[in-house]
């Protein structure tokens, strides 16, 4: 599944500009994952207020902000519900140079263990292999901007980049809501 053009890099960044709100787009939505893959209750508009409360000290956003907000809100959960949506976290592409795409998946990663951390205050209560996916990400939000642009270099990314990917995943299926099931438990009555 594609990712919609108005959900990109630029036109988050546009209306963050537009709204005067100093965080980079990809803080937004590592911020935005964290949230939902901490537990954050999906339904109608409770997610906004601590979403607000990172973004823009509880202030409302602007209209085409806001709307932008959901949008990217409804996209993350169908992406980390269904596996075969892909999940990906939202980074400069890859035409962009090394060092750029290094910084961005920290701050993506640093917003994202925010936005876990305020939802789920009991990261200590998790089971064993999330506690230490959350301490591998601590270290990866605190890695080095400066790389060369070579291919070790490019590899190494996209191998921290698909751990927090997975990640992510992890904890959305952790402390995300239970799958729904469509169909009742009861079994049909045949007379």
């Amino acid at each position: 599944m594609a990712t919609p053009p108005s959900l990109r890099i630029e036109s988050l960044k546009t209306a963050l500009d537009a709204a005067e709100i100093g965080q980079h787009p990809v803080e937004v939505h590592g911020a935005l994952v964290g949230l939902i893959c901490g537990g954050v209750d999906q339904t109608g508009d409770l997610w906004i207020k601590p979403l607000f409360d990172l973004m823009n000290d509880g202030q409302p956003l602007p209209t085409a902000l806001h709307q932008l907000v959901c949008e990217l809100f409804q996209d993350s959960v169908a992406r980390l519900s269904d596996f075969d949506f892909g999940f990906m976290p939202l980074l400069p592409e890859e035409e962009e140079p090394l060092s750029h795409r290094v910084e961005a998946l920290s701050l993506w990663t640093q917003s994202f263990l925010t936005g876990i951390a305020i939802i789920q205050p009991k990261l200590n209560n998790a089971s064993a292999e999330v506690r230490e996916v959350i301490k591998d990400l601590a270290d990866i939000a605190q890695v080095e901007f400066d790389v060369t642009d070579d291919e070790e270099s490019e590899t190494a990314y996209i191998e921290l980049l698909e751990f927090v990917r997975i990640a992510a995943i992890l904890c959305y299926s952790e402390f995300g809501p239970e799958p729904s099931h469509e169909e009742s438990d009861d079994p049909a009555v045949i007379h």
